[in-house]
C-alpha cells in the first residue's frame, strides 16, 4: 500500500479536516467479473461508443457554491437574498450571470447553464454522494461511499481514448469533502477504477507526478522481465480461476506498465512544455494549472479528468472568500472553453462546473448560531434545494438556460433536474449505455443510472 500525505489544509464546517491520505491498495479488486465487463464494453460499442472520441473535464468546486453569486443571480430580489454582487448581461440576449464573471459573460454562447439542479439535501457528504454517484446513502454520520463515481463507470466501460494514458484522472488529487478518493472512487467496480491521483500541484516549479517513473535501479528491460514472469504465474492461476476475478488485477497491472513504459503519459503530464502565455492565460495558481493539465490529458487520450477546487464552504466572510475564488473560476472557465475551441477540441470535450449543493438564498448574519457577526461578516449556508451547473462542449449547444428557480432562488420553478439527468447527458456525450448493470459487493446487479434522462434541450 502507498500512502501520500496531503499536507496542511483547512477544515469543513463539520470539523472534518481536508488533510487526508491517498491510499492505493488492492482491496476490492476483482469484484466485477470479466464477463460483466465484456458485456458492458459490447453494449457500449453497439450504442456507438466505438465511433466517439469524446472526453470530459469536470471542475469540482468542493464545499458548495452559491447559485446567486454565480450563474443564477436574482437582481430584483430583496438585498439579503440577491447578495453582494449584481448581475450582468452576457453575449446571449436575455441571459445574465454574476458581475464577478465578466470573462464568461463574453463567451456565454459557448456554454449552457442548468439552473434547476437539486437533490434537496444540505449535508456535504449526502450532497456530494448524490452529485457524484447519482444516489443517496452517505451522510455526515456515515461518510463511506455506497456506489461508484459516474465517471468511474464511464471509464470502466470505455477505458482511455489512447493507450498509455490513464482513463480516469484527478488533479491535483481525488478528493470529495476531505475524503480520498471519497465519492470519486470505483467502489464495487474495483479499486483499479479509482481515478489516477496526480498527488501534486501542477503550479509548482518542481511539479512531478508520483508513480509515473521507475526507480533508478529498475530498467525497462527488468520491468518487462518481471512482467513476463508474473504473466506466467497468472496463466497458472487462471487455470483454477473460473470467474475471471483476476482480470481486474491484470488490468491494473497493464495500465501501470503502459504508463511507465509509454512516453505519451510522460509528455502529457509535462505541463512545463506549455507556452508561458498559455500558462498565464489559465492563471499561475493550482486551480488554473490543474485545468490546463486537464486539457493536455484529454488531448493526449484520457477520457475523464476531474479538477478539485476546494474552499467554497462560506458560512461567514463570504464576500472576502468569493472575491478571491470567483475571479479565478471566471478566468479558468473562459480560458478552458476558448482554448479547447481554438484547438478544435471543444466539440469532443465536455466541460462541467459543479459542486455538491448550492447556498442558502438568504444571507445569514455571520453569527453561525452566536451573536451577529461573531464569526465574521455574513455568509450563506448549505442548500440542496437548488443549484446551478455549467456545461459546455462535447456536442452540447451553447447559449442555453435549462430550468429556472423561483424569484428568490429557493427551489426549481420549471424543468426541475436531478443528478441522474446530468449523468445521462454525460453518458450520451461519451457513448455509454446508462442501462448497463454491474454487480455490487454482494453480487447483485446494479443499473448504472437509476433515475432521470438525457437533457434533450442541450442537443
Amino acid at each position: 500500500m502507498l500512502t501520500i500525505p496531503a499536507g496542511k489544509t483547512s477544515r469543513y464546517c463539520d470539523g472534518r479536516s481536508r488533510r487526508d491520505f491517498l491510499q492505493i491498495g488492492m482491496a476490492g479488486l476483482g469484484s466485477v467479473g470479466l464477463s460483466s465487463l465484456l458485456r458492458a464494453k459490447a453494449a457500449a460499442k453497439e450504442g456507438g461508443a466505438s465511433s466517439k472520441d469524446t472526453s470530459v473535464i469536470l471542475l469540482w468546486l468542493d464545499g458548495g457554491v452559491s447559485q446567486h453569486d454565480t450563474y443564477d443571480p436574482k437582481p430584483t430580489a430583496p438585498p439579503e437574498y440577491r447578495g453582494i454582487w449584481g448581475a450582468q448581461s452576457t453575449n446571449v440576449p436575455g441571459t445574465q450571470i454574476s458581475e464577478m464573471f465578466p470573462l464568461q459573460a463574453k463567451i456565454a454562447d459557448k456554454f449552457s447553464i442548468l439552473r434547476s439542479m437539486h437533490h434537496n439535501n444540505g449535508d456535504h457528504f449526502a450532497g456530494g454522494h448524490h452529485m457524484l454517484t447519482g444516489r443517496g446513502g452517505a451522510s455526515g454520520a456515515d461518510r463511506t461511499a455506497k456506489f461508484p463515481f459516474f465517471g468511474a463507470i464511464a471509464t470502466k466501460v470505455l477505458g482511455s481514448r489512447q493507450t498509455g494514458l490513464p482513463a480516469n484522472v484527478a488533479i491535483p488529487s481525488a478528493m470529495s469533502i476531505g475524503l480520498r478518493p471519497g465519492f470519486f472512487g470505483g467502489h464495487y467496480l474495483g479499486a483499479e477504477n479509482d481515478p489516477f491521483d496526480v498527488g501534486s500541484d501542477p503550479s509548482r516549479d518542481n511539479f512531478r507526478v508520483k508513480n509515473l517513473s521507475l526507480d533508478s535501479s529498475v530498467t525497462i528491460d527488468r520491468l518487462a522481465d518481471r512482467r513476463n514472469l508474473l504473466n506466467q504465474f497468472d496463466k497458472l492461476r487462471r487455470d483454477v480461476d473460473n470467474r475471471g476475478s483476476l482480470d481486474a488485477i491484470d488490468e491494473f497491472d497493464r495500465q501501470a506498465y503502459h504508463m511507465v513504459t509509454d512516453d505519451r503519459a510522460q509528455k502529457a503530464f509535462d505541463i512545463a512544455a506549455e507556452d508561458d502565455k498559455m500558462r498565464d492565460r489559465y492563471g499561475r495558481h493550482s486551480w488554473g494549472q490543474s485545468a490546463l493539465l486537464a486539457r493536455r490529458l484529454v488531448e493526449a487520450g484520457s477520457t475523464f479528468v476531474t479538477c478539485h477546487f476546494g474552499g467554497w464552504d462560506s458560512h461567514w466572510n463570504h464576500e472576502g472568500r468569493m472575491h478571491t475564488t470567483l475571479p479565478q473560476v471566471d478566468q479558468i472557465v473562459s480560458a478552458l472553453i476558448t482554448d479547447l475551441e481554438d484547438r478544435g477540441r471543444l466539440d469532443s470535450t465536455m466541460v462541467i462546473v459543479m459542486s455538491e449543493f448550492g447556498r442558502t438564498p438568504k444571507m445569514n448574519d455571520g453569527g453561525n448560531g452566536g451573536p451577529p457577526l461573531s464569526k465574521g461578516t455574513p455568509g450563506r449556508d448549505h442548500w440542496g434545494n437548488a443549484m446551478s451547473v455549467l456545461v459546455a462542449g462535447g456536442g452540447i449547444q451553447g447559449g442555453q438556460v435549462v430550468g429556472s428557480t423561483n424569484r428568490l432562488g429557493e427551489t426549481p420553478l420549471d424543468r426541475p433536474l436531478r443528478p441522474g439527468d446530468l449523468h445521462h447527458t454525460v453518458f450520451k456525450v461519451l457513448g455509454v449505455d446508462p442501462n448497463l448493470h454491474f454487480n455490487d459487493m454482494a453480487g447483485r446487479p446494479i443499473i448504472a443510472i437509476d433515475h432521470g434522462d438525457v437533457i434533450d434541450e442541450l442537443f
